[in-house]
This record gives C-alpha cells, structure tokens and sequence, in this order.
C-alpha cells in the first residue's frame, strides 16, 4: 500500500546556489538562497516502488539570501530576484509534480529515487530530472539530493550588474533535504 507524507518545512530545507560570471566575477558574490515557504507531499511504499510520487509547491518570494552580507545588500539582492528576476507578482508560486518515477533499493530502509516532472517557474513547465536519495524511519521519510535548473529555460534572463561586467550565470545548482512525515 502507498503512503503519503506531508512534508515538513519546519526542519526541511531547500537551497538554491547562485553563480556570478563576466570580468569581474572573481569579486563578485555566488548567492545561497533558502527556500523559506513550501509545502508538498510524497507517495512512497517499499513494495510499489514505482508508483512513488513527489508535489511540492514554493511560494516564490519566500527565497532569500542567506550569505553574510549587509542589510541593504540583501534587501536589494531579494528586491532584484523578486522584481525583475522571478517576478513573483505575476508568478507567486514555483510547482514541481512528478509524473514518472524509478527506484530502486539501495538497503533495508534506502532507496535511489529518479523524478520526473512538470516544473513550473516563471509562467513555463518543463520537464525536470530529480535524483534523491530516500530513506524510511518509522512514520518518517527522508529525501535528499541536487538537481540544476536553467534559467533561459523558464523564460528567465540572467541578470548583469555593472555594465555587464558581472553577471549571473544561466545554471543553477538546487539542493534539498527534505523530512515528510506519514499522513
């Protein structure tokens, strides 16, 4: 029988990492964002392994930078991400729904999950590839695993500070430990 997890964004977490490029990189800022607002929850069983299943829904402008930096550094880097980058009063929400899973047992309790899903960003779907590493306690389950995104592919344009000299790099890297807890 498959069980559903509610996930728990309290002890969850969701990263995603930003690169600066161009002349002027080597001094430039490579930005951690943390996802703060999700929610979503996953199909799993040991014994139907294929029909395992991941929703999970972000609240777009709920990313926010979590480097050292000053206030106003921030302040300005999550107004640009919000405003001209994610656009998240046209787009509030960022949608991930598997659609094909494969898995397979890695020991008693772990497996080796593949997703693939619709992943809505900015107004576009596409198809995403997401390897996790999954693990059962109890009425716990655990996910972790990266994945990269393209920007351009979401209709997004890597934005450029300076005249160009930096900017972002089309490709970010997405990390994500995420807890569920049996419904």
């Amino acid at each position: 029988m498959v069980e559903v997890y509610a996930i728990d964004p309290g002890i969850s977490r969701f990263t995603v990492r930003v690169f600066a490029t161009g002349m002027f990189s080597a001094f430039g800022h490579n930005p951690t964002l943390a996802v703060r607002d999700f929610e979503g929850e996953a199909k799993f069983s040991p014994d139907a392994l294929d029909e395992a299943g991941l929703v999970i829904k972000i609240k777009a402008a709920s990313l926010t930078v979590t480097d050292n930096i000053s206030d106003k550094d921030r302040r300005e880097l999550e107004a640009t991400m919000n405003r001209d980058v994610l656009e998240t009063s046209r787009y509030p929400d960022i949608i991930f729904e598997s659609t094909k899973v494969s898995a397979s047992k890695a020991g008693d309790t772990q497996f080796f999950v593949n997703l693939v899903g619709a992943l809505t960003l900015h107004g576009v779907s596409n198809n995403q590839v997401v390897a996790t590493q999954v693990s059962l306690t109890g009425d716990m389950l655990r996910a972790h695993g990266e994945f990269s995104v393209l920007q351009s592919a979401y209709g997004i344009k890597p934005v450029s500070v300076a005249g160009g000299t930096l900017k972002v790099k089309d490709e970010l890297k997405c990390s994500f430990d995420i807890v569920a807890r049996k419904k």
